[in-house]
């Protein structure tokens, strides 16, 4: 990753925080790492817990950047978070679309 695509994902992910803060979630953690995969954000509301992937564009829709594979790294990330937590909440997978002055919540996103 480029260095202003780093950036962009920076402030993609900061204008996420204040989107979720904003709308009643608690931040829970952010940028959790596993040797299989990251996740942005995760967050709890209503006995929930929710994990975020955000993606940040201006010149395409970020939603695309969402592939097969990178779900795949985020699920496998998600049951070592679960575990390691030992977490037995409900969760869900969402994403926070970021382009331009828009934010997109996208709830229970799949492959």
């Amino acid at each position: 990753m480029g260095k202003e695509a780093k950036i962009t994902g920076n402030e993609g992910e900061e204008r996420a925080v204040v989107y979720l803060i904003k709308h009643g979630y608690e931040i829970v953690e952010r940028n959790f790492y596993a040797k299989f995969g990251e996740i942005d954000i995760i967050a709890k509301k209503d006995g929930t817990i929710h994990f975020f992937e955000v993606k940040t564009s201006s010149r395409y829709e970020p939603i695309f950047a969402i592939t097969p594979a990178k779900m795949q790294k985020i699920y496998k990330a998600i049951e070592y978070y679960l575990m390691k937590n030992n977490i037995t909440l409900p969760y869900q997978v969402d994403a926070i679309l970021v382009k331009n002055s828009q934010i997109e919540l996208v709830e229970n996103i799949s492959i």
